[in-house]
């Protein structure tokens, strides 16, 4: 099977974790407080993961100067398209309450779908990115961008329900979020494949600049506004689990 083709499936199979989220969403009333609490112990996967399997990585083939730039690059990057698509009315993309209708402000269904979108592709090339060392995905990354993306994909859904959108609506939105991760996966690997250590490692120090600015902007806002005093616990706890895993 051909590097790229793989990347993809991985990338599809990480982006597949919202559409399960999506779906029991849709289906079962799950209580808040347990979104909260997966949410949280999601962030602090996702935190190890950015720490241990790419900065950590990056550092080591790009130098720490390249690596530090990409890292704030990334965030900075991610930030101002998030304010811009906040002012447009996906400030709550992730939350299980207080997403506007519609009618309330219009366009904020493309902008919490494009929101989505950035919130996903980062995680997804950085899953492509990984087989070019030749020792196959990282396995704490993609725990942490399944852990993270079934209760991401619970709480938004439980909110789009909220604000009076659709099934056609939700499914295509995850479902289409789904695809372009998996493309994503794939042309990033496809165009890295040959491409030199050192800018693999800005790439990859640029994705997870934009993983660790969405996990504060978005996942951990969300998780204490339900778990409160405990979402600190909780991070801690999926922090914890991802290390252990990267060092088994």
């Amino acid at each position: 099977m051909p590097l790229w083709v793989e990347a993809g499936l991985w990338g599809l199979a990480g982006g597949g974790a919202l559409v399960v989220g999506a779906l029991v969403a849709w289906f079962v009333k799950v209580p808040r407080d347990v979104v909260a609490v997966v949410m949280a112990f999601g962030a602090g996967v996702l935190i190890a993961a950015a720490s241990f399997e790419l900065v950590d990585e990056a550092e080591k083939t790009g130098g720490l100067l390249a690596t530090s730039a990409g890292f704030l690059g990334g965030a900075v990057v991610y930030v101002l398209a998030n304010v811009a698509l906040a002012r447009r009315g996906a400030r709550h993309r992730k939350r299980s309450s207080n997403q506007p209708t519609e009618s309330e402000q219009a366009g904020s269904g493309t902008a919490i779908a494009v929101g989505a979108l950035l919130d996903g592709v980062p995680e997804s090339v950085v899953l492509g990115v990984s087989l070019l060392s030749g020792g196959g995905v990282g396995v704490a990354m993609l725990a942490a961008v399944v852990i993270s993306n079934v209760p991401e994909g619970l709480s938004s859904v439980a909110g789009m329900k909220q604000a009076g959108r659709g099934a056609r609506y939700v499914f295509g939105v995850w479902g289409g979020i789904a695809v372009v991760s998996g493309l994503s996966a794939a042309v990033g690997t496809l165009l890295l494949d040959g491409a030199s250590p050192q800018l693999v490692a800005v790439i990859t120090a640029v994705a997870a600049g934009a993983i660790l600015a969405m996990v504060a902007d978005t996942m951990i806002p969300e998780a204490f506004d339900r778990a409160h005093l405990y979402t600190g616990l909780c991070t801690t706890a999926g922090f914890l689990t991802a290390f252990v895993v990267e060092r088994l």
